[in-house]
């Protein structure tokens, strides 16, 4: 029987009805069998294997190609009717030392200011390192700071003092979830950075949505050509949040039933 495991779960995760302790506790803990920790071990290294291996991948793309791509990606969803129609959405904000998908485009776009209301825009915090982050509301580019990575994330505080609001304290459903990461297949496998920080979050909206009866929003990620894998290579665990859709420069590749539905391909 595969046992499925996470850094989300790291953190006391109720998984297949068992209570899951931080990995390095699993390793000195009488409930952590041998033949588990031996499948555990080979998870992480298989992630951590193919990390390096997707990394390698993309520091080799020609830069004019990679912007080729961002462009490609951003306009295909800048045209879709399901991003039109999009009223609240949360988006990462891109990283070009990480070689992630650009989205300032995209981000633009969802800012300007709209007769009729335009659309609102929730990015994304760090707050620690036990997989902890936030998706605070912004209205304008200028409202991204440098933190001590040099990555752009919102201030915790508006121009005036007052606190953004969180989209876990929003009255309102978000719509689309604009995700980045190192690989994916077509079968909405996600490989992150390692970190757990969007699978936690990810968990803890849609126990939000489900406890207040909202529509589960579309999961839509955002990937070079180099970063779709074929099926099976990137290993999972129960706790792994699959993706709803792809969005490549060779166009949008809907996943879920979902995504199917409200894509409308």
């Amino acid at each position: 029987m595969t046992l499925w495991y996470t850094r989300a779960a790291a953190k006391g995760a109720l998984v297949s009805g068992q209570l899951w302790q931080p990995y390095g506790l699993l390793r000195m803990t009488s409930k952590c069998m041998s033949s588990n920790c031996d499948e555990l071990d080979a998870i992480f290294k298989q992630k951590r294997t193919l990390r390096t291996q997707v990394r390698k991948t993309l520091k080799a793309i020609d830069p004019s190609l990679r912007s080729q791509q961002d462009n490609a990606i951003q306009d295909l969803i800048l045209g879709a009717p399901w991003f039109k129609s999009s009223l609240r959405l949360c988006a990462y904000i891109s990283c070009s030392s990480l070689r992630e998908v650009d989205t300032f485009k995209l981000l633009s776009h969802i800012l300007q200011p709209h007769p009729n209301g335009g659309k609102k825009l929730y990015v994304p915090r760090v707050e620690d390192k036990n997989s902890h982050m936030r998706m605070l509301n912004i209205s304008h580019i200028g409202d991204l700071v440098a933190n001590s990575m040099d990555i752009l994330e919102p201030a915790p505080l508006d121009a005036v003092g007052n606190a953004r609001e969180d989209v876990l304290q929003a009255n309102d459903p978000v719509d689309i979830l604009l995700l980045p990461g190192l690989a994916f297949d077509r079968s909405g496998r996600r490989l992150g950075r390692g970190g757990g920080y969007y699978d936690t979050f990810l968990k803890n909206y849609k126990e939000l949505a489900e406890t207040r009866n909202w529509k589960q929003p579309l999961l839509v990620a955002l990937s070079y050509s180099q970063q779709i894998l074929d099926d099976g290579v990137i290993p999972v665990t129960s706790t792994d949040i699959p993706v709803d859709a792809l969005v490549s420069p060779e166009g949008v590749i809907p996943i879920s039933s979902a995504a199917f539905n409200r894509m409308d391909l």
